[in-house]
């Protein structure tokens, strides 16, 4: 028997598989609805109408996430009317090409938004992906506004200081989380998105937002082009979790 890594990051052979990809709609399948949803870029149908009740069903399942203090201070804004989505577009395209798309040449090299490429090439595995998820970065910049639902997800907590924001983040992705994996299960994808959140006037301008609140993603939906994701190659559980301490390796049982 060979030992090799698989798409759930295990490495035993035949102790884990990818979750099995299925276009029967609703997905029921606990973990095939947690290893599959993934954030999808070029797979969105921007041409397929997505009715309301539906986005709303998802929100529903959604806001039964864990919120910190029992709070709910979280809004949803969903934007549907085209001009405002149109005009959403643009300012993150505006902002795809002032902050992403210059770097973009040193990033497929190993670089990241603040630092250069290292000396040592990548290796063209990592490349290619690096390339893959940044071309579908660069579409989707150029498409969002086309999505039947922009959905921003906010906080009513003013923009949190370094040692409150976990706080008011963490009571707000948990259902962001939980809102993807509903879409997801109905046949439908997103993906969280912050960029405008660099400078996040004209949204805030253009949906009223009030002082005092805090925007935290903007995610597009729509239906995707086929249901049939799979899970996706991961590290191993073992190259990525400590035990009992910082880079202290997992031994024994």
């Amino acid at each position: 028997m060979t030992t090799e890594k698989t798409a759930t990051g295990t490495t035993a052979a035949g102790t884990a598989t990818a979750a099995k990809s299925t276009t029967a709609l609703p997905i029921t399948d606990f973990e095939t609805v947690l290893t599959t949803t993934r954030a999808v870029r070029r797979r969105l149908d921007f041409d397929r109408p997505v009715p309301r009740e539906t986005v709303l069903d998802c929100l529903r399942i959604a806001l039964q996430a864990p919120t910190g203090g029992d709070a709910e201070d979280w809004r949803f804004i969903l934007v549907g009317d085209p001009e405002v989505r149109r005009r959403i577009g643009e300012e993150y395209r505006r902002l795809f090409d002032l902050n992403i798309r210059p770097r973009m040449g040193k990033i497929l090299d190993g670089g990241t938004m603040r630092t250069e490429p290292p000396k040592q090439p990548l290796e063209e595995e990592t490349r290619h992906r690096k390339a893959r998820v940044y071309s579908g970065a660069a579409y989707l910049a150029e498409n969002i506004g086309r999505a039947p639902w922009l959905v921003l997800a906010c906080a009513t907590r003013p923009n949190p200081s370094p040692n409150i924001a976990a706080a008011v983040y963490g009571s707000v992705f948990p259902a962001v989380w939980s809102f993807q994996l509903a879409l997801r299960s109905r046949g439908l994808g997103s993906i969280i998105t912050t960029l405008h959140l660099r400078d996040p006037e004209t949204v805030t301008r253009l949906l009223g937002i009030p002082e005092g609140v805090t925007q935290c993603a903007l995610l597009p939906v729509a239906y995707t082009v086929g249901t049939d994701f799979r899970a996706a190659p991961r590290r191993a559980v073992e190259e990525v979790v400590f035990l009992d301490g910082w880079d202290r390796p997992l031994v024994g049982d």
